[in-house]
C-alpha cells in the first residue's frame, strides 16, 4: 500500500501544481489519503515502540512544513502533521479504555482543533483515521461514503468522493492491495518521500514559472 500510496499522492501534486484546470489528476490523488491513513493506523498498530512512531511521524511532519508551504502556498500545516496529530489521539484514545465519556470528549476535542486551525483536511482526518481504527472492516466503506457526503454538503468537497475507491480496494480488493504491495518500498524511501517530493515539486514548479529562467532556457 505504501507504494500506492507514494503514486497517488505524486499524482495528486502534479495535477495540483501543473494541471489545476484538469480533474483528472486530482480525482486520481484523492486516493493517496486513505492510503495514508490506512497504513499510518497499521503502522501504530504494529509498532513495537508507539513513542518512537510518534516522533519519527512528527519529524517528517516538522522536515515537511517548509517544503509544502514553498510548494502550494498555504498557510496550514501539511498533511502528515495532521496525522502525527491523529496518532496522538490514537494514543490517548488507548490510554482512556474504558472511559468512554473522555474517549468521546477526546475525539470531539482534536476534531474541533484540526478543524477551527490550519491544518490540512481538518476534522475530515480524524474521523478517517477513526474509522480505520474502530469500525469493523465491513463498515469501512459506509462510513466513509457518509464522511464524504457530510464534507460535500458542508464544504463543499466533491473531487473527496473519489478518495472512496481506496477504501474499496482495502475492503474488497485485497488482492489488487496486495499485488501492489510486492514492489517493496525501502524504508528510507517511505520516510523520505513526503517532505521530498515536496521539496523537488516546488523547486521544479518555481524554476519553471519563473520568467527569467525560462528566458534563459530558452536562449539556450
Amino acid at each position: 500500500m505504501q507504494f500506492l500510496a507514494m503514486l497517488t499522492m505524486l499524482i495528486d501534486h502534479i495535477g495540483l501544481l501543473w494541471f489545476p484546470e484538469s480533474s483528472a489528476w486530482r480525482i486520481v490523488g484523492r486516493l493517496a489519503l486513505p492510503f495514508y491513513a490506512f497504513t499510518m493506523v497499521l503502522g501504530y498498530f504494529r509498532t513495537r515502540d508507539v513513542k518512537r512512531y510518534l516522533r519519527r511521524v512528527a519529524w517528517i511532519a516538522v522536515l515537511s512544513q517548509l517544503p509544502y508551504q514553498f510548494a502550494f502556498d498555504r498557510l496550514e500545516v501539511n498533511t502528515v502533521g495532521s496525522l502525527f496529530v491523529c496518532l496522538l489521539l490514537l494514543r490517548l484514545l488507548d490510554q482512556w479504555k474504558g472511559k468512554q465519556v473522555l474517549q468521546v470528549i477526546a475525539a470531539a476535542g482534536f476534531a474541533a482543533i484540526l478543524e477551527f486551525f490550519p491544518f490540512s483536511y481538518g476534522a475530515y482526518i480524524v474521523l478517517l483515521v477513526l474509522i480505520y481504527r474502530y469500525a469493523q472492516i465491513q463498515w469501512f466503506a459506509l462510513f466513509h461514503f457518509s464522511l464524504n457526503v457530510v464534507s460535500f454538503f458542508i464544504k463543499g468537497w466533491f473531487l473527496q468522493a473519489f478518495s472512496l475507491f481506496a477504501t474499496f480496494l482495502i475492503v474488497y480488493w485485497p488482492g489488487f492491495i496486495r499485488s501492489a504491495d510486492k514492489i517493496k518500498v525501502p524504508r528510507l524511501v517511505w520516510r523520505s518521500f513526503y517532505p521530498l517530493h515536496l521539496a523537488v515539486l516546488a523547486i521544479i514548479y518555481h524554476l519553471t514559472s519563473n520568467q527569467v529562467f525560462i528566458d534563459i532556457l530558452r536562449a539556450l
